[in-house]
This record gives C-alpha cells, sequence and structure tokens, in this order.
C-alpha cells in the first residue's frame, strides 16, 4: 500500500449514508490508498466493501466499532483485521442487533404514546442493514414531517434524559477488547478525547488494549498532541480517522478529513498478524 488511510468510516450497514461500494469509490476519488470500514456493531458491510476495494484499487481493512459503556460514559472500541467469517463472532453480533431492533421499537412505541404518528415500518424503510440504530427513528421523523431536522429531533426527543430515549445493552470496554481480539483484530480506543477521563485508558491497556485513536476530527492540536504522547509512553498503537458517515454538517468530517501513513497502516497490519487468527487476506 502506498498512500494514506482513513481508518473510520460508517456505511449503511450501521448510521452511515454511503453504501459500502458508494464509499469505497468516494475513497478512491478522494485518493485514499486505504480505508476502514467500522460500522457499529456490525461486519454486514464488510463482503461489499472489500470487493469494491479489489474493484476500486483500494485496500479495506475489515472493522468494526463496538459500543461500551463504562462509569455512565460511552466508550467505543474500533477493531481493525477482524476475522469476520468466525462463526462465533457473527452469531455473538445477530444477538446485538436483536438487541438494538428490541430497542427501536421500544423508542417508537414511547414516541406514540407522546402523540407521534410514527409506525416501526416507517423507521425500518432506512435501515441500510441490520443495525437499528436513534439515527433511523430521527430519520423517520424528519421523513414524516413530525420534527424539523434530525438535530432537533436528538435534541428534544432522542439523547439521553428525553422522553424517547432507551438506554441499550452495552458491553464493558474489557469485554469488547477481549473480543476484538479474540476474534484476530486490533483493539484500538477510539476518540479518547471525547471521553473525558484518561485513567480509563491505563486500565485497558491491562485488558489487552493496542492502540488508540489519536488523530480525529473534534481533536484539537493540544488534544492530538497529548494523546500521541500518552500512546507513546504506554506503548500503543497511533491511528486515526475521520469518523465518515456522509452527514454534511459541522459535527461531522468529509471522508479523508483526516488520515494515518502507510507506516502506521503498516503496523497496524503487523500487529494483526500476531494475533490469535490466520486472517487469509493478511497475507
Amino acid at each position: 500500500m502506498k498512500g494514506q488511510g482513513d481508518l473510520h468510516t460508517h456505511t449503511t450497514a450501521s448510521d452511515g449514508q454511503l453504501k459500502p461500494r458508494e464509499l469505497v469509490r468516494l475513497a478512491k476519488e478522494k485518493g485514499l490508498a486505504a480505508l476502514a470500514i467500522t460500522d457499529h456493531d456490525t461486519i454486514d458491510g464488510l463482503e461489499e466493501a472489500l470487493d469494491a476495494g479489489r474493484d476500486y484499487q483500494v485496500e479495506v481493512i475489515p472493522g468494526i466499532e463496538l459500543s461500551t459503556e463504562w462509569e455512565n460514559r460511552d466508550v467505543h472500541l474500533l477493531g481493525y483485521y477482524i476475522d469476520f467469517q468466525r462463526e462465533e463472532l457473527q452469531e455473538f453480533l445477530i444477538k446485538l442487533q436483536e438487541a438494538r431492533y428490541r430497542r427501536g421499537q421500544e423508542m417508537v412505541a414511547r414516541l406514540q404514546r407522546l402523540g407521534y404518528d410514527l409506525t416501526w415500518e416507517e423507521v425500518t424503510r432506512f435501515v441500510g442493514g441490520k443495525a437499528v440504530g436513534r439515527l433511523h427513528v430521527a430519520q423517520a421523523l424528519v421523513d414524516k414531517g413530525l420534527v424539523p431536522s434530525i438535530e432537533i429531533a436528538f435534541a428534544e426527543l432522542l439523547e439521553r434524559g428525553r422522553p424517547a430515549y432507551v438506554p441499550r445493552y452495552k458491553l464493558s470496554p474489557g469485554e469488547a477488547i477481549g473480543l476484538i481480539r479474540i476474534w484476530g483484530g486490533v483493539a484500538v480506543l477510539a476518540h479518547p478525547g471525547l471521553i473525558g477521563y484518561d485513567g480509563i485508558i491505563k486500565e485497558l491497556v491491562g485488558r489487552g488494549l493496542q492502540g488508540l485513536e489519536v488523530y480525529y476530527p473534534l481533536h484539537n492540536a493540544e488534544t492530538t498532541e497529548h494523546y500521541f504522547n500518552l500512546a507513546k509512553d504506554l506503548g500503543l498503537l497511533i491511528t486515526g480517522g475521520s469518523d465518515f458517515h456522509g452527514v454534511q454538517d459541522e459535527d461531522h468530517a468529509e471522508l479523508g478529513a483526516v488520515t494515518v501513513s502507510e507506516k502506521e497502516i503498516n503496523l497496524l497490519k503487523e500487529y494483526a498478524r500476531n494475533t490469535l487468527s490466520t486472517i487469509p487476506f493478511l497475507t
């Protein structure tokens, strides 16, 4: 691989706006050499993305972003080079997806009790894969003219503490790290600057954490330098990515807005080669 890579992106398999093939094509248009697909709690877009990567000559890194919770904080773990064909991985993610469906159905039920004329079928029209999320509910509300924007849907109804918010089952960060490594992947803490507490990092290193997402759109220069130095001190991999969703607003970055070098990607790949499983596309 020669060139830069974006290691944090989402497709319609979770809460992104572009299909996997469309995302890979956009990566090619933007001159990216590598692209990690890291959909929330699902691998449903990986086969299509890998096929597209071969067609467009973009190195597609199979990944995932697992949602976890720690002391009432949302903590996300990125898994890179996971062996997504493992049966036990697929079975586990099906259970997570079923939990998301139940959560989505409860959100719709709460909205109905609040007087919003919205059905479950209208929500699932916006689901490209199997991971139903709050964004899909928000999109359905906007599409039906029940709220003026996705941002307002979240602020007034769907955020934590709002009347239609439903907590979901989440792993602990340590559990997520263990799963990623069992699946043959490299475990990286996503956007540490958004967590608000660095004490968790040393704790997770003891649980097998292998990297920090140092480069991230919402990390300013001071935050980036802080986590760069912390990663070096702890012997962790340094990664980065745009967290691209395809949404055009001030809270979401463009694809390729944050990238890492060929050297960093090759080091990530080397870590993956040394994990528990042998993955054919690494050879």
